[in-house]
This record gives structure tokens, C-alpha cells and sequence, in this order.
């Protein structure tokens, strides 16, 4: 899932700004962190590199409760479990800060004010989605959202795809996908693929392992569980089984949404799915409240809240759990392989979802020139808030209908 690192995270060390050890403040509150938490929860728009930023600068330049280089161990320790990056740095933080109930308090202010404007908005989607107006809106919006995902599979691919078993892994999974290969299996077996091709000429079996640690702290029956009802349950079952195995960020949960619900349940539709998505683009915080719309979708507001606490709870867990073993996992050659193929996976598995979501998005000729000419902007401004392209979106599907 190493979708960020210190290069490219945004947080450079510099000697000018560096927070040394010896000037840290003395440990928040519980509230001081509720307090911080929930304001970056309501105002951090622009996606997970956005939120590490703005973490930055609230906790370490205007606050110091951390150092810069503690601060930026804790976001290579999240790249190396499932999970939402930004969400997972929030409870890193508390959990530095004051323990367990820090990195609950952390972690809980940061989803819930995402959590409850998606939670709105779903409730006004399944009212009004049948008006034509909210139909022209995201008829503009969906495009957009389609450029977004291609500019991530580029900046990501670049990284991702660094030498030939991962350029062969991403697209063997590319292909599997459309054969209806379970998208969980394709992770795993890419992780493991790679893994031993890059080890098994070394002298490190041993280590071998090591490489498993992030799936270990789930029963195989939660991640193999399929749901046969629509219900609250099944809803949380599903984000739960989504979230212990989700590495390469948001996007890569539309893989997941796609064959989970899509293919497998038919309980959305790819149209739905698409508009779950841009929803999570508009709104701040962490992109994974995706889940609280689309299980308010599939099950009202016991589903939102269990969708949500779902897709977040591994994140949670991992977080704690992780610490004891960050040394051998950030040496172990075995995990870095295994992550190696599991970033190579989500390549293509975000690939496959792209091409289908496209189909269904680009068609006609003002679709097509929105996403080209988002695309265009994405890739020469890569800083800008995507935020601000879905709501020039809207207003293109907007001006569309009125000319017509």
C-alpha cells in the first residue's frame, strides 16, 4: 500500500523547520486532541497527501507535539499495513500522544465529520437522484472522477511498476480481474509472487514469515465471509473483510466495491458506485467515507455507520498492533517484496476499474472533453484540490442542461 513516502509526501526536513526533540511541548489532552482532529476532519480537502500536510503543519509547526522525523516514521510505518494512510497517521499521533484512548480519539475525530456530511448527502442522493437537475450535475462530475483515477494510476503506476515481475504482476492481475478472480486473491498472491521471486536466491528464509504480519491479525473467516443478505451486517462484514486487506489507498477500494458489490451481490449499480465516489472526492477528510455512502445505500443509517465502522476498523487494530514489529518489518527483504507485488496489484486492479467506470462515464463527446481537459490540469497542476474540479464539474453538467 506504500502510496506516499518522504519524498513525496510533502513534508520535507528541513534544518530551518525540523522540530527537534528537545523543543517538543508537553503531551495534549484528550481534548486538545478531539479538538485538532475534528477540525482537520472538517476542513482537509484534497485527498490523503493533502491530510498528511496539514498534520504536519497542525501537530508539528504550530503545536510540536512531534518531531518532523517521528512524525514521518510513523507515515512509513502506516505505508506498510491495509489501510487509509491519513486515518492511520491520525491515530499513530494519538497513540504517541496518550496512548489507546488517544489514538481512538485521534482516529474518531478525523472519520466523524466526513462521516456525517457524506451521511447526509446520502440521505439527499437517495431522495433526489431520480431529478433530472441532480442527474446533469453529476453528468459533469463523473468525468471528472474518471480523470482523477487515471492520474492516480499514473503517479502511483510510476512508482509502483519499477521493474519486470511487477510490470508482469500488474498486468497478469489487469487480466485476471475481468476473468472474476477474487480481488483479494489476486492481492495476496501477488504479494507472495513477487516476494519470492525477489528472495528466493537470497539467504533469507528465515525472514520468510514476516512478510504475512498484516494479515495475521484477522481470522481467515472474516476475510473469506460472503454476504448472501442486505443487511447491517452483511454491509459490515464485507467493509470489515475490505479494510483488513486494503492497501494502495481510496482508489483501489472501487476494485473492491466493484466485484463485492457490483459483480458479486449486485447490489450497486456502476453508476452508483461512480456517484459514491465523487461524493468521497467533494467532501473532506479521509476518502474511505466513500463506505458511508454506499452502505446507507444498501441499508439505510445502520448500514452507514456500519459500512463506516467497517472499512476503519483493521486500521484501528493494525495500528497498535503493528509497533512491536516495526524494526523487522522495515528490514525484512520478504516484506518488502510482498509489498512490492501488492502495490503492483493495485495498479491493476485500479486499471481494470478505470476502463470499466469509463465505459460507462465517457459517453459522448462534452464527457469525454471534461475528463481529457481535467486530466490535462491534473497532470501539468499535480497540487491542485481535486475538490475544486468536481464542483467545475457540476457546473459544467449544469450550464449543459440549461442549453438544452
Amino acid at each position: 500500500m506504500p502510496e506516499y513516502t518522504k519524498q513525496d509526501s510533502g513534508l520535507e526536513n528541513s534544518l530551518d523547520d525540523q522540530v527537534q526533540e528537545t523543543q517538543l511541548a508537553k503531551k495534549p489532552s484528550l481534548w486538545d486532541l478531539a479538538i485538532v482532529f475534528s477540525k482537520l476532519g472538517t476542513i482537509a480537502f484534497g485527498g490523503p497527501a493533502a491530510h498528511i500536510a496539514q498534520i504536519d503543519l497542525e501537530v508539528v509547526q504550530n503545536r510540536r507535539w512531534l518531531s518532523r522525523d517521528k512524525l514521518l516514521d510513523m507515515l512509513s510505518i502506516s505505508n506498510l499495513i491495509p489501510g487509509p494512510n491519513s486515518t492511520e497517521l491520525a491515530i499513530h499521533v494519538g497513540l504517541e500522544q496518550a496512548g489507546w484512548q488517544g489514538a481512538i480519539v485521534a482516529g474518531a475525530c478525523f472519520i466523524i465529520p466526513a462521516m456525517l456530511l457524506v451521511w447526509g448527502l446520502a440521505i439527499i442522493y437517495m431522495e433526489y437522484q431520480t431529478v433530472p437537475a441532480v442527474g446533469w450535475l453529476l453528468y459533469g462530475v463523473k468525468p471528472v472522477i474518471i480523470a482523477i483515477i487515471v492520474q492516480a494510476l499514473w503517479k502511483l503506476g510510476k512508482s509502483a511498476l519499477k521493474n519486470i515481475p511487477t510490470w508482469c504482476i500488474g498486468i497478469f492481475v489487469l487480466g485476471l480481474y475481468f476473468l472474476k478472480i477474487n480481488e483479494i486473491v489476486l492481492m495476496l498472491g501477488a504479494g507472495v509472487a513477487v516476494s519470492l521471486v525477489s528472495n528466493l536466491s537470497k539467504e533469507n528464509s528465515k525472514s520468510f514469515s514476516i512478510f504475512l504480519f498484516p494479515f495475521s491479525s484477522f481470522p481467515l473467516g472474516a476475510i473469506a465471509t460472503e454476504a448472501h443478505s442486505k443487511t447491517w451486517t452483511a454491509v459490515f462484514l464485507s467493509f470489515l473483510k475490505i479494510g483488513a486487506v486494503l492497501y494502495g489507498g481510496g482508489y483501489v477500494l472501487l476494485a473492491f466495491v466493484q466485484q463485492e458489490f457490483v459483480d458479486r451481490t449486485h447490489w450497486l449499480t456502476s453508476q452508483q458506485l461512480l456517484d459514491a465516489v465523487a461524493i468521497g472526492q467533494f467532501t473532506p477528510g479521509p476518502v474511505l467515507t466513500t463506505a458511508t455512502f454506499i452502505g446507507y445505500i444498501l441499508a439505510g443509517h445502520l448500514g452507514a455507520i456500519a459500512a463506516t465502522i467497517g472499512i476503519f476498523l483493521p486500521a484501528f487494530i493494525l495500528v497498535p498492533a503493528i509497533n512491536p514489529f516495526v524494526s523487522q518489518l522495515r528490514k525484512s527483504p520478504w516484506t518488502a517484496g510482498f509489498l512490492d507485488g501488492v502495490n503492483a496489484a493495485s495498479i491493476g486492479l485500479m486499471a481494470a476499474v478505470a476502463w470499466e467506470l469509463g465505459r460507462g462515464t465517457l459517453i459522448d463527446i462534452w464527457t469525454v472533453v471534461v475528463a481529457i481537459a481535467s486530466l490535462a490540469i491534473l497532470l501539468k497542476f499535480p497540487k491542485i484540490n481535486s475538490a475544486w474540479l468536481v464542483i467545475a464539474g457540476g457546473a459544467i453538467g449544469w450550464l449543459l442542461k440549461f442549453n438544452q
